[in-house]
């Protein structure tokens, strides 16, 4: 899986595509944050 992603990074990165590489990073970085708040939500409920 971290391949995949490493591979459409530097794809990305050597087409000069530098817009679609910024989405590709914000939206990378929103699932990352998602997977946080579920984390966090499963703790709680098991408090």
């Amino acid at each position: 899986m971290i391949k995949f992603f490493r591979k459409i990074r530097q794809n990305l990165i050597m087409e000069n595509k530098t817009g679609k590489y910024f989405k590709y990073a914000i939206g990378e970085i929103v699932l990352v944050v998602i997977g946080i708040l579920i984390a966090l939500q499963i703790n709680n409920w098991n408090d």
